[in-house]
């Protein structure tokens, strides 16, 4: 893993010397040495790396990692430049962008330009055993994805949480700082984007709370690559 140097590191050091996360860095070097585990383990923290906690304005919250090769590259819901598929999910994210911002879709999936402008692409567990949804969850990783949504939530400035689906609005009881928006939805996936994710309009609600409160607005289009 590389580690975190930024701004990060303060507020999740005491995270590295308790049981649990020696625990998981155990598991975690093991899994990387007998199997493909995704993303790469330098890229596990990049959601760290490209948004220090000092600019985040909004927190995207996924679940685990994409399975597939040269997909998860350490933000939710991104995949590599490289990649010519956009995960169904994310399509329908972005068809929510094109309803509500009128953003156009683009060719690629690389969300990065999200992250340098302040959103925390985030989740819930970060490493996966190649095409094997949800390997790793319940190794540690919850544990310390709940102490970076704890230091988000802890923030004295406005921040945006955007919680799609049951398993990140089980999150909802950790944020109590009343400076901050909590949008929930269905998640963006086929199998649930019918029941709410379309039409929930976040992406422009968002925006209208960041100026609100005095901070620059997200530019959510991504562009063509190809």
């Amino acid at each position: 893993m590389s580690m975190i140097s930024n701004d990060w590191l303060p507020v999740l050091s005491p995270e590295f010397k308790k049981p649990y996360y020696a625990d998981l860095y155990r598991f975690v070097r093991d899994e990387y040495h007998k199997y493909v585990v995704y993303p790469p383990s330098e890229d596990i923290f990049n959601a760290f790396h490209f948004t220090p906690l000092e600019q985040v304005k909004v927190l995207i919250l996924g679940q685990d990692p994409y399975h597939g090769e040269h997909q998860a590259h350490g933000l939710c819901f991104s995949v590599e430049e490289s990649q010519t598929q956009i995960p169904p999910s994310l399509v329908n994210i972005y068809k929510e962008l094109h309803d509500d911002l009128g953003c156009c879709i683009p060719d690629n999936g690389y969300l990065k330009k999200w992250a340098d402008q302040g959103v925390l692409l985030l989740n819930t567990v970060l490493t996966v055993r190649a095409h094997q949804a949800n390997s790793h969850q319940g190794k540690g990783w919850e544990r310390f994805t709940d102490a970076v949504i704890e230091a988000v939530n802890a923030q004295d400035r406005p921040v945006v949480f955007l919680l799609w689906g049951r398993p990140a609005q089980s999150k909802i009881p950790m944020l109590n700082n009343p400076k901050h928006l909590v949008l929930s939805a269905p998640h963006p996936s086929p199998l649930s984007a019918h029941r709410g994710f379309f039409g929930c309009r976040h992406f422009s609600k968002t925006n209208a709370f960041l100026e609100k409160n005095g901070a620059a607005p997200i530019d959510w289009q991504i562009e063509n690559i190809r």
